[in-house]
């Protein structure tokens, strides 16, 4: 394992934490390295470090987000819907003000697609087109319809100020999920 120096991870939590806040505040377009600099009280030397720029910054964050529930999927490949959400709406909520700007910002159109794409990716293995209640029907469309929904869920949950807790998210989304896969 690879030994990080602490303040060099201090340091690029600080510079994520701020491209996060600074897109939930103002349009990623008019967002400069000086303003992450400002809010993350590093030079920016220190950005130019890490980052070839703040879209390589904002690419960086994204693939560390959908690599973190690549490997949350992973882990819960082999356990039913209702009890693989939990862990999910968690990660959600801990991370809410990413998700909820990503989702929400004209900004990161890039992040929705990624986001759908590996959604996409992670429901294939679970439609099953030759026997049940989808026999017959085109994968495609069990999966735009799955995938639609689980993003619409998750910006509604946001928009909403996280109504319900995770564990009710999570067994009321599972509970649709195993109806409709």
């Amino acid at each position: 394992m690879v030994k990080v120096d602490r303040r060099i991870a201090k340091s690029q939590e600080a510079i994520k934490k701020a491209i996060i806040e600074l897109m939930s505040e103002k349009n990623f377009d008019d967002i400069t390295i000086q303003d992450i600099s400002d809010r993350a009280n590093v030079s920016r030397g220190t950005i130019y470090l890490h980052y070839v720029d703040k879209y390589d910054l904002l690419d960086k964050l994204i693939e560390e987000h959908i690599n973190e529930m690549r490997e949350m999927c992973e882990s819960l490949a082999d356990v039913e819907f209702t009890e693989a959400n939990l862990p999910w709406f968690e990660y959600l909520e801990k991370n809410y003000l990413f998700f909820s700007t990503m989702l929400a910002s004209k900004g990161a159109p890039s992040f929705r697609s990624q986001f759908n794409e590996f959604l996409i990716e992670e429901f294939k293995n679970e439609v099953d087109t030759t026997k049940g209640k989808n026999q017959g029907l085109n994968e495609d469309v069990i999966l735009q319809f799955i995938v639609t929904s689980y993003v619409g869920i998750v910006e509604w949950w946001f928009k909403n100020g996280m109504p319900y807790p995770p564990h009710v998210m999570a067994e009321q989304v599972g509970i649709l999920l195993e109806r409709n896969l």
